[in-house]
């Protein structure tokens, strides 16, 4: 399998971290914008686009590290195969909470101390390991 096929390529990773929102898409533009005055890395949405796509699978560590950084995962998530399961599972813990309606919840956890957050943050990532035993 080359680096462009299936599940576990830059290009497959790319396109579930624009996907993992469960929101429209932001644009290849919005995100470059988002890396070069977020972060000072010079990317462009073309490129971005040709990583998604797997017209270009050999990006730079500092491309890899400003992506990772804009969609809020690690570095690794690009690199590590166990780092990208192990991240994806959270991702889809976090649509599924924003699709079944918790804003209540959230709302609510909001006057609730950090320890009583952990606590609940703690609950619902059992609750969502028995649910998916192989997660």
């Amino acid at each position: 399998m080359s680096g462009t096929e299936g599940v576990f390529s830059i290009a497959g990773k790319l396109d579930r971290l624009f996907r993992a929102t469960g929101r429209p898409e932001p644009s290849y533009m919005t995100v470059a914008e988002a890396i070069r005055a977020g972060q000072g890395v010079a990317i462009s949405h073309t490129y971005i686009w040709q990583l998604r796509t797997g017209r270009r699978d050999n990006p730079t560590v500092q491309h890899l590290t400003a992506l990772a950084e804009y969609f809020g995962v690690p570095v690794a998530y690009f690199i590590d195969d166990e780092v990208t399961r192990r991240v994806d599972g959270q991702l889809e813990l976090l649509r599924s909470l924003s699709g079944a309606g918790v804003t209540e919840i959230a709302l609510r956890a909001a006057d609730v101390s950090p320890d009583g957050r952990r606590a609940i943050t703690e609950a619902i990532r059992k609750v969502w390991e028995s649910e998916h035993p192989n997660g």
